[in-house]
């Protein structure tokens, strides 16, 4: 299979052709040539105006609900979702029926990402059916194909544990990530404990429940000198506690999802229910200054957190509606909407070389003789619309609200997969 991508804007810092617009041969998912101008009538044409290419992206953090809750999600949908959002791979939490906590399950995932177009990778559960008592066999599931560690929506809450979950993984370099919360603080809580929260007469979740648990696994990552991920970070006063952390030259790092840059705790008024997430949209002035983080490059990656929910489980009372949104297809639509002054090289990073770096995946960098796993997009408007949503579910905010930044498709295993 020929592709041709015709005048596109490489955005890769590892790439000679960095900054320049090139046109792009890809034969048998290997790129060819990248010269000025090249012809090839036997080649499948891409040509849209204004295309900007960055090395493939990388989602972090997303639930494919497979196995155990295919009636939200399945891996193939996922996957369908991711591509059409500009991921060329997707790491998979283990919040399944069972609980990805062993080698059997991991190669599960592994065995069904063969089939599909993009790279699906399962992040390994840290403790046995993510219970928090006693750590899982993550040596065995490194070995089949583990990309990450973390025991996902049910964050670890023992800090005896964490410190050997982080002497555990030293051994072969793993990484493990946390979603920070101190559940005997927040227990209860739905939205963000402020104005918002009084006047809607609705139980707070505090940002000191987010801020204690890292500055407690910053000091064991201080202590053990492994590689720590938080996600989901939602207070300035986190992203604060985490570049003192990296000053002091400690393995930590961070990523934000795009709905706590895009809302606050102000947009759920409406008490609409697909804004009901955790950890929780903050106060405006924490959004505010979680788009300047983001922008002084104190942020890492981008993380969607897409955790699709099913009707029943939206289309309800806002105290009994579950946490989540969809959020793979709009991501990078969302982050460019509020941040449109961030560089060509800042998403880069930000979607794909800072993931890659963090977490030890083989680059994709856009030169001659490599494999192609490349994501095209530009900085058009794009609307979701609800019939061009590829996941199961349908729980999003976004749905027909514009926004800025489109993504016209991916290049990976030598497909092209462009959207509508």
């Amino acid at each position: 299979m020929k592709i041709l991508l015709q005048q596109v804007k490489i955005a890769d810092p590892d790439s000679p052709h960095n900054g320049n617009i090139k046109d792009i041969l890809i034969v048998d998912g290997i790129i060819k040539l990248i010269d000025n101008s090249l012809n090839d009538e036997s080649a499948e044409i891409v040509e849209a105006k204004n295309v900007i290419v960055t090395p493939g992206w990388v989602d972090i953090f997303s639930h494919a609900c497979d196995p155990g809750y295919e009636y939200k999600e399945t891996l193939e949908t996922c996957a369908a979702a991711a591509a059409a959002g500009g991921y060329t791979q997707i790491f998979t939490l283990p919040d399944n029926d069972p609980v990805t906590d062993n080698k059997t399950q991991v190669e599960y995932v592994k065995q069904k990402s063969n089939s599909l177009k993009i790279q699906v990778h399962p992040l390994g559960g840290v403790t046995k059916k993510k219970e928090g008592v006693t750590l899982a066999e993550m040596y065995d599931m490194h070995q089949s194909g583990a990309v990450a560690f973390t025991d996902g929506l049910q964050p670890l809450q023992y800090a005896g544990l964490m410190l050997k979950s982080l002497q555990y993984v030293k051994a072969f370099n793993g990484v493990i990530i946390q979603v920070p919360q101190d559940k005997t603080i927040s227990s209860g809580g739905l939205i963000n404990e402020g104005l918002i929260s009084t006047k809607l007469g609705l139980p707070g979740l505090p940002s000191i429940a987010e801020e204690i648990i890292i500055a407690r696994d910053t000091e064991l990552a201080d202590y053990t000198n492994s590689a720590l991920h938080f996600t989901g970070i939602s207070t300035i006063k986190s992203v604060e506690l985490i570049n003192a952390a990296k000053a002091k030259g400690l393995k930590v790092t961070c990523s934000v999802t795009p709905y706590h840059l895009f809302f606050c705790d102000e947009d759920l008024q409406s008490y609409n229910t697909n804004l009901k997430v955790n950890p929780p949209l903050r106060d405006r002035k924490n959004m505010m200054a979680l788009r300047q983080a983001v922008s002084d490059d104190k942020i890492d990656c981008i993380a969607s957190h897409h955790i699709p929910q099913d009707w029943d489980n939206k289309t309800c009372e806002f105290e009994y509606a579950k946490f989540g949104m969809i959020g793979l297809q709009t991501a990078y639509a969302a982050v460019k909407a509020v941040l449109p002054e961030l560089t060509d090289q800042q998403i880069t990073n930000l979607f794909s070389i800072n993931a890659r770096k963090i977490f030890n995946l083989h680059t994709s960098t856009i030169k001659e003789g490599n494999v192609a796993e490349i994501t095209l997009f530009n900085n058009g408007e794009f609307i979701l619309k609800k019939e061009n949503i590829k996941s199961k579910s349908h729980n999003s905010p976004f749905i027909n609200i514009p926004l800025k930044g489109n993504v016209i498709g991916v290049i990976s295993k030598g497909n092209l997969i462009l959207n509508d």
